[in-house]
């Protein structure tokens, strides 16, 4: 069995990789096996999939409710597990400090914290200087915590709408000045922004995939320093794609042709072999 320690350890040590490593997110316990049997070398969790596993919107998952979720996947593969925390489910830094100090005890080798007020129509962004106070207490809180624990710094300006790359990269800038030890922005579109960002900061960077985009392959964003790609929400939203595809399928159509692309039990069988 691989340790917590060990957990982390490998996790930090994937950052200073010369190329991109591929960070898939599971949705539940079957999906994090699945990923650890194909080879990958560390799992992070989707906030959005496990909220659409359970039949609830994005960012309507308790703080409860996902730490039972992150222990049940961190106890289902030897793999490191960054989580991803929301904006730490409440406003104030000591929750999110709270928040980190949880994840920690439920054996994450890393987590994740944003900038968005997850609610506000009018404010969907924190202020930099509360968001800059929120990360220095999720800072402190994973200096606490008993083994290593990589923090990583979300930027959401894109995600929401609000802001440029300039704005990006300066609240990037003062998450790395508070501690930080991986930063993010959610959906740069373009490798220059991309480019950019790597440019101005000095932490390992993560990039969310974008399909059908070749400046966005593994290989172009490693090119360009990038140090982990992440798929999001991607992998929930593939399933249930085909899922409802098959449904819309039988209902309209009266036939079953989705079921050829089924992989085989047997398959499924081996891979969940001596789980029970």
């Amino acid at each position: 069995m691989v340790s917590v320690r060990e957990k982390a350890v490998a996790f930090r040590r994937l950052h200073g990789g010369d190329e991109a490593f591929i960070i898939p997110n599971p949705y539940d316990v079957g999906t994090a096996v699945i990923l650890e049997q194909l080879g990958f070398k560390a799992l992070a969790t989707t906030s959005s999939g496990f909220a659409f596993s359970r039949g609830l919107q994005d960012n309507h998952v308790n703080r409860d409710q996902m730490m039972a979720h992150v222990s049940d996947i961190v106890s289902a593969t030897s793999l490191p597990v960054s989580a991803d925390l929301e904006n730490g489910f409440f406003d104030s830094p000591e929750e999110v400090a709270k928040t980190i100090t949880m994840a920690g005890e439920a054996g994450l080798a890393g987590g994740s914290i944003e900038d968005s007020t997850n609610g506000s129509m009018d404010e969907p962004l924190y202020s930099l200087g509360v968001a800059r106070d929120r990360m220095i207490a999720a800072v402190e809180a994973k200096a606490g915590l008993p083994n290593d624990f990589v923090l990583t710094a979300r930027a959401e300006n894109f995600l929401v709408g609000r802001g440029s790359i300039d704005n990006v990269i300066k609240r990037l800038q003062a998450y790395q000045e508070a501690g930080a030890d991986v930063l993010y922005a959610q959906g740069l579109s373009k490798l220059e922004d991309v480019i950019s960002v790597i440019s101005n900061v000095d932490l390992p960077v993560n990039v969310l995939a974008r399909p059908s985009d070749p400046d966005f392959s593994a290989a172009k964003l490693s090119a360009v320093g990038v140090k982990r790609i992440s798929v999001g929400g991607a992998l929930a939203r593939a399933t249930l794609g085909a899922f409802i595809r098959a449904g819309q399928e039988m209902l309209e159509g009266g036939t079953f042709d989705f079921a050829s692309e089924a992989i085989a039990h047997a398959d499924i069988q081996a891979m969940f072999e001596g789980r029970s």
